[in-house]
């Protein structure tokens, strides 16, 4: 039997109704949550601008870029300190793995950095690494731009290269001399700087530089950036980073939730990058973490191989229906707004008085789940048609509310429309 699970914000869409802070970020970019893909989940540090000039090759040759992933981004990586095969600094108590960012305790940089030179060069300036990308940042640029996509790197609010602390306007000035778009901005080696200091200060500095780029804070959500961040940057982290498996993805899912009232046109909650395609998901897992991702207005930003995806992978990321959710214009974050147990109920409000609408059972059996019009801002005698997002089946005039059954792990996505 089909069980209606209990509303958890009965005035969920009233509430996402009001003008968020996102809306005074300041350089216009990230109307919509950001499209692309990043080298980080599939490749590590594995990199070199063969790599990349190939994926940019895959992005258009797939399509993908005709669907809106613009941005091309390189990863780097710090690591812990490794001694006689121990981490000393796992004696503290950290409230992430990556880096502590209370207690300025160091991440070390390992031996082998993705894109950047281990030091800066005779003018101070941020450097290439000279073995895998010995072309530089503006030759790969060119490359980049010239298949009407964009490059973005990724830097760090700290000390360490490519750290910026300190260097933040010559930096700011060096990206742009590049030509590069987008700037992921990590957290380690802060040297106990508040992170509004530090991430304002680079914020400032963009914005100074003369070219228009994307800036994507990445603090993990420990000091709640969701409540600070809306007005100079144009996405934030809420989470620890996400794992290629069903347990993370769902955890980031959830923690990023309560973030919802923050995010809107101009900056957005960032649950990190998408894990379709890399091995560690079913088909029908991949589907739900791209359908959650979407709906909670999310960056879409690829992690796998699109230069040699399965072609289930490439349909799951090519699903126009469901990018659109995501691209909608008017910007509000969908939430989890039914829930029995591992059966849940997610919708946010789109364009047009439409809604989106996730079924999505997280269980470890087939069940049937009942999403009612009053949990979901309808009103109940409304009647609409239900799109499926993932069939693309139409079922007309739908009243009071919607059920349907799944297997476990499995959801169902529809846009109602009202008659």
């Amino acid at each position: 039997m089909a069980r209606t699970a209990a509303p958890l914000f009965p005035f969920f869409f009233l509430l996402l109704s009001s003008t968020s802070p996102a809306a005074a970020q300041k350089n216009r970019l990230g109307r919509t949550p950001q499209m692309g893909w990043n080298s980080w989940n599939h490749f590590g540090c594995k990199i070199d601008e063969v790599i990349i000039r190939k994926i940019a090759d895959a992005m258009v040759d797939t399509g993908l870029a005709k669907l809106g992933y613009e941005y091309v981004n390189l990863g780097n990586r710090f690591a812990f300190l490794t001694l006689f095969g121990f981490r000393p600094f796992q004696l503290f108590m950290f409230r992430n793995e990556a880096c502590n960012i209370h207690s300025g305790y160091l991440c070390f940089k390992t031996a082998d950095d993705c894109w950047a030179a281990h030091d800066r060069d005779s003018q101070g300036n941020l450097a290439a690494n000279g073995t895998t990308f010995p072309s530089g940042m503006r030759a790969l640029a060119d490359y980049v731009h010239g298949k009407g996509l964009k490059l973005g790197v990724y830097g760090d609010a700290g000390r360490i290269q490519p750290g910026s602390l300190g260097y933040e306007d010559q930096d700011a000035r060096t990206l742009a001399a590049w030509g590069i778009d987008y700037l992921k901005y990590d957290n380690c080696n802060n040297q106990n700087i508040s992170p509004l200091t530090r991430y304002n200060r680079m914020s400032e500095a963009l914005m100074n530089s003369g070219r228009d780029v994307f800036f994507s804070l990445c603090e993990w959500g420990v000091d709640d950036p969701a409540t600070w961040a809306g007005s100079f940057a144009n996405s934030w982290r809420t989470t620890e980073d996400i794992k290629n498996t069903w347990e993370s993805m769902t955890d980031n899912a959830d923690k990023n939730d309560k973030w919802a009232p923050y995010a809107g046109p101009g900056g957005w909650n960032d649950p990190d990058m998408l894990e379709v395609g890399n091995g560690g998901m079913t088909i029908e897992e991949n589907r739900c973490h791209f359908s959650i991702w979407a709906l909670v207005k999310a960056p879409l930003i690829i992690g796998c191989d699109v230069s040699s995806m399965s072609p289930e992978t490439k349909d799951i990321l090519s699903n126009q229906n469901v990018i659109a959710v995501n691209q909608d214009k008017l910007g509000v974050q969908g939430r989890k707004v039914q829930q029995d147990g591992e059966l849940e109920v997610w919708a946010g409000r789109l364009s047009r008085g439409r809604v989106a609408l996730v079924l999505w059972n997280r269980g470890p059996a087939e069940a049937s789940i009942t999403a009612s019009w009053s949990n979901i801002g309808l009103n109940q005698s409304a009647v609409v048609d239900a799109h499926d997002l993932w069939t693309d089946e139409v079922t007309s005039s739908v009243q009071g509310n919607l059920t349907n059954k799944m297997d476990s792990h499995a959801c169902k996505m529809y846009v109602l429309t009202p008659k």
